[in-house]
Parts: C-alpha cells; structure tokens; sequence
C-alpha cells in the first residue's frame, strides 16, 4: 500500500530530478520551444517540494493535488497547467484515503494523464507529454520499472516526429530530429516514482 509518505518522497525525487536535468530540458526546448521548460519546471518543482515539506498533507490525494496547485502557481507557459492538471486530477480521483494499492494509483494516474489530452487536445504522436505518459501510465499495472521504462522509451521515440501540437508545431517539418522536452521531463517522474518505490519494497526493479 502507498501512503502519503510515499507520495512525498516521489515528488521529492522528483523535483531533485528536474533540479539535476534543468539545464538539459532547457537545452532540448531550445530549437522548438522558448528555451524556459528547465527553468520553468525547476521553479515548479522546488516550490512543491517547499510546500510538502511546510505543510505535510495526510493523505497521497492531498498530497498531489497540493502539488498540482503549486505548479499551476508557479511555472509557466502551459508546463504548469499540463502538469498541474495531470497532479491534481490525480489526486482527486484518489480521494480521501489514507492509503492506496498500486492499482488504483495507476487508474487514478490514468485519469490525470487523460485530462492533460483533454486540456491540451493531444493524443500519443502529436510530439508532446503524452508520448511518455501515455505508455508509462500504460506499463504502471506490470511494475514501476516498467513504467519508467515505457516512459523513457516514449520520450526518446518523440525525435523524428512531427510536432502537431504546442510551440513545437509552428514549426512544421523543422520540429523533425528533436526530442521533446515535455516528453523528457514527463520521463522523469516516472524514473523518480521508480526510485522511490525501491526504497519502499515497491515492485521496482527486476520486479517478479
């Protein structure tokens, strides 16, 4: 079972994470961005683990749905009300209780991942988030590792695609041979929730 503790630990994780790879997102958004989802998303990031620190909520809905407002809050551009959206949405769906199975987490964190395509009017190809949310979310039922992998893999995949949605897409074919920052930024919260499961006993790596 997950607690609220292990939902702390994970946004800890992951914004230790994004803290480590701010330079390298930034790098990414650089050619088919406005060279800010690093910068952005550290702010963001800093400011949940801040937050979770000071207010230390009870339960891993409100846990993420602190943290979804954090982000909606304090990154910009539309990184904040993508992810504050997946957060949020997330944790509503998980509810009032004080611990959750990994299966309903995985269907909880299906429904955040469907109201980020529906916020952003994406689907899985259009070069955005959703490349590695989509299959990670898809993996999570088999193990964490998994899903961090499926995630990555997603993220990576989003190189020779067309853009169809985002800042991305103004640029037609010249958005072609790079790899989407919101897919590797999306990529590393599966690898901390990944990280974070080992240290709880969560099926992690080798995993059966």
């Amino acid at each position: 079972m997950l607690d609220a503790d292990f939902f702390r630990r994970w946004l800890t994780a992951a914004a230790a994470a994004v803290d480590r790879e701010a330079a390298r997102l930034t790098e990414l958004d650089s050619p088919i961005g406005d060279a800010d989802h690093g910068s952005n998303l550290q702010r963001g990031f800093t400011a949940v683990a801040a937050a979770l620190e000071k207010e230390a909520p009870t339960t891993p809905g409100a846990v993420l749905t602190l943290a979804g407002r954090q982000l909606i809050s304090t990154v910009g551009g539309a990184s904040g009300p993508l992810y504050g959206t997946l957060l949020r949405r997330t944790g509503k769906a998980l509810g009032d209780d004080a611990e959750v199975d990994e299966a309903s987490f995985a269907e909880a964190l299906r429904t955040g991942v469907d109201a980020v395509a529906a916020l952003g009017g994406a689907a899985p190809g259009d070069k955005t988030m959703l490349d590695a949310l989509v299959p990670g979310v898809d993996a999570l039922s088999t193990s964490f590792a998994a899903a961090r992998d499926a995630a990555r893999e997603g993220a990576l995949a989003t190189t020779p695609l067309l853009a169809r949605k985002g800042r991305a897409s103004y640029l037609g074919e010249r958005s072609i041979g790079h790899q989407d920052p919101g897919a590797t930024s999306s990529a590393l919260l599966f690898e901390a929730l990944a990280y974070t499961a080992v240290g709880t006993g969560g099926r992690a790596a080798g995993d059966d």
